[in-house]
């Protein structure tokens, strides 16, 4: 890699620090990304479907609950 200064006249310390910025840019790019977690079994959304929906009827209020 070849990195050329085209414009100004940088200080060898800032040179340095521009070139620290661009390695560890460099460096994290090529690194594999970690494998995503499996999620749990709880936040699986055929969980939520898992009963049947209550009916609609006069009583459907009381049963508009959360399942446990």
């Amino acid at each position: 890699m070849v990195i050329k200064v085209v414009r100004g006249n940088p200080t060898p310390e800032e040179l340095a620090a521009a070139l620290a910025v661009v390695q560890a840019r460099t460096t994290a790019a090529t690194e594999a990304p970690a494998a995503a977690a499996e999620p749990d079994a709880w936040a699986h959304p055929a969980r939520i479907a898992r009963h049947r929906l209550p009916s609609p009827g006069p009583v459907s209020w009381a049963r508009t609950y959360w399942p446990a």
